[in-house]
C-alpha cells in the first residue's frame, strides 16, 4: 500500500459512492447552491454529474472537500 494512500480520506471511495452520499444528504437543489455547476442545477443525474466531474479537476475538488466538509458522511 502505497503511503500516500495511508491518511488520504477520500481512499477507496469512488466518485459515484461520494456524488450520490451528496445528493442523499443535500438534495439536487441544495447541491446546486453548494456548488454552482449546470449538471446539479439543469436536469439534474448522477450520470451526466460524474461525466462533467472526471472532466473537470476544479469541479472534482470542490465536490470532494464538501464531502469532507459534511459532517456524517465520512
Amino acid at each position: 500500500m502505497p503511503t500516500e494512500q495511508i491518511n488520504n480520506p477520500l481512499h477507496g471511495k469512488t466518485l459515484e459512492m461520494i456524488v450520490t452520499q451528496l445528493v442523499e444528504y443535500y438534495g439536487w437543489e441544495r447541491l446546486g447552491q453548494q456548488i454552482n455547476i449546470n449538471s446539479f442545477n439543469q436536469n439534474p443525474s448522477i450520470k451526466s454529474s460524474l461525466k462533467f466531474l472526471r472532466k473537470t479537476d476544479w469541479a472534482r475538488k470542490k465536490v470532494e472537500e464538501l464531502y469532507l466538509e459534511t459532517p456524517g458522511l465520512r
